[in-house]
């Protein structure tokens, strides 16, 4: 061989080899940081499915640092190709890809003879607003479908950072209506048996999406039926929660990470996230109006004598200038649990999910009091041992979670109440 020509390979092979050993170290890093406690089911798989998830997106991170690819463009992809697989559609449903106006949908609809017009589901993916797609939540919608003998609509809003509030919220509002005014014609189903739903970020724009067709109500159209939120996030006022503090290294999302999500849809940076979880974007006087709604005091006992130090702490004065650069944030149509009671008193008959072990499980819990307090009926589905994203890991090959299909059964159950 050429001396060259060796030198050359052995070069490549020396660069190939300190990639390796970095993505191994930081792939390390990571594992150390996080926090899984013993209590969650199917922890091994937890940290394996992490650690996968974590190294794609560091590799993206790198690639986007020379210049070759997008962080996120890169983790779509990547983390797409793991969790998607396409199949036939199963005996029973018939799938179809579709536009609404400009926004893309897909179709869930169940082919056996029904007595009457069918319910219907307008569901939004998770992502944290800039992830998830109708594919990786395409046995999501085939499970929900097929199980409660619903109509799903699967909706492909569009995702940041390319796209910023309110695009995505404007999307679902366009599905929504759509399909509530061709549901009977095209679809068979009862427009009055309606409902919106989504996982996550899906979960707020559900959440969000009904205070906003009320507001925008003239009677043209029905409103929906129901609301189903899967561990929603729900405020961004305070990220200081019990559950917040209990879960903060538990994955899929770190307590930082819940930060950069919200940032990322109104911003497109992620610049103020600290800023977030000190308290420095709430001015004083809002957080003594906030604290009624918000306080720990209103969650069951055990979620507070679990919390360790640091609950509630917010460490940082006020800065008005992050206010300015994020007091959206704090509007309803971003953060449904601060809206006022007036408005949360129209909200449609409400099914929470929530899972013990996720940062966001005080949200859920705090918006069922509110929504009580004002009226409104509530189902609350809470489960001990799981984490956030666990439906997500539907029949997704080896990322599979035996008790994805468990927890998601339930919010099958609720479906067919409708």
């Amino acid at each position: 061989m050429d001396l060259g020509v060796a030198i050359l390979l052995i070069g490549f092979a020396a660069v190939f080899a300190a990639f390796l050993l970095l993505i191994i170290g930081l792939i390390y890093a990571e594992f150390m940081n996080s926090d899984i406690p013993p209590e969650v089911r199917y922890r091994g798989k937890l940290h394996l499915v992490h650690i996968t998830l974590m190294g794609i997106a560091m590799v993206g991170q790198i690639m986007d640092r020379l210049g070759l690819c997008q962080q996120v463009v890169f983790t779509r992809r990547v983390t797409g190709w793991l969790l998607i697989h396409k199949r036939p559609a199963p005996p029973g449903l018939r799938i179809k890809d579709l536009k609404f106006g400009d926004v893309p949908v897909r179709a869930y609809e169940p082919t056996a003879p029904s007595t009457g017009r069918r319910r219907g589901l307008v569901y939004f993916h998770g992502g944290g607003w800039l992830m998830g797609s109708i594919d990786t939540y395409d046995e999501v919608c085939r499970h929900i479908a097929k199980e409660s003998e619903t109509v799903v609509v699967s909706v492909g809003y569009r995702l940041a950072p390319e796209h910023r509030y309110p695009a995505q919220l404007n999307d679902c509002e366009a599905a929504t209506c759509h399909f509530l005014s061709v549901a009977e014609a095209e679809f068979g189903v009862d427009p009055r048996r309606v409902a919106v739903g989504g996982d996550s970020a899906g979960g707020n724009l559900a959440a969000a999406l009904c205070l906003q067709l009320k507001q925008r109500d003239r009677g043209q159209l029905p409103l929906p039926c129901a609301q189903v939120l899967i561990y929603p996030p729900l405020q961004m006022a305070n990220f200081n929660l019990p559950s917040y503090i209990q879960n903060q290294a538990v994955p899929f999302v770190f307590r930082p990470r819940a930060a950069f999500y919200f940032l990322q849809y109104l911003r497109g940076d992620a610049s103020l996230c600290k800023a977030l979880l000190d308290g420095a974007h709430v001015p004083p006087d809002l957080k003594v109006r906030y604290k009624r709604w918000l306080s720990p005091d209103n969650l069951p006992p055990e979620f507070i004598s679990r919390s360790r130090s640091g609950m509630g702490q917010e460490t940082a004065p006020h800065d008005g200038e992050v206010y300015h650069l994020t007091r959206v944030g704090l509007d309803p149509s971003v953060s449904p649990l601060l809206a006022e009671d007036e408005a949360l008193r129209h909200v449609p008959p409400t099914f929470i999910l929530t899972c013990e072990y996720d940062v966001l499980r005080d949200d859920g819990f705090l918006y069922r009091k509110r929504l009580q307090d004002v009226g409104v009926d509530v189902s609350l589905h809470h489960v001990p041992d799981s984490f956030h994203g666990i439906i997500r890991f539907i029949n997704a090959g080896w990322l599979t979670f035996p008790n994805s299909k468990e927890v998601l059964n339930s919010v099958v159950d609720y479906v067919k109440t409708l």
